[in-house]
């Protein structure tokens, strides 16, 4: 059992390689969008103050996003999500 466990996991592997090389194909990928900062906070009826206050940024960042200089990433675009889905979080 261990061997046939420890070789698919090797096929795996070079499968893997190969797509990082782009000679093949992956079998799904999946598209997340680019979460809208200023429509976000519109629907939330926020000042840019108030709400970089609620996702502990600054004002300058906010406005970025809003403009479209920066992206948000990494744990900002979670938070910017979760006030798109359930504003009442940020409401609290």
């Amino acid at each position: 059992m261990e061997d046939t466990m420890f070789n698919d996991l090797l096929a795996s592997v070079g499968e893997a390689k190969e797509i990082l090389q782009y000679k093949k194909q992956p079998s799904r990928s999946f598209m997340i969008d680019e979460p809208d900062a200023k429509s976000i906070r519109t629907q939330l009826k926020l000042t840019q103050d108030e709400f970089a206050g609620l996702l502990n940024i600054s004002v300058n960042t906010l406005r970025n996003w809003e403009q479209s200089r920066r992206k948000p990433e990494g744990p900002a675009r979670v938070l910017l999500a979760i006030a798109a889905t359930h504003p009442e979080v940020f409401a609290r």
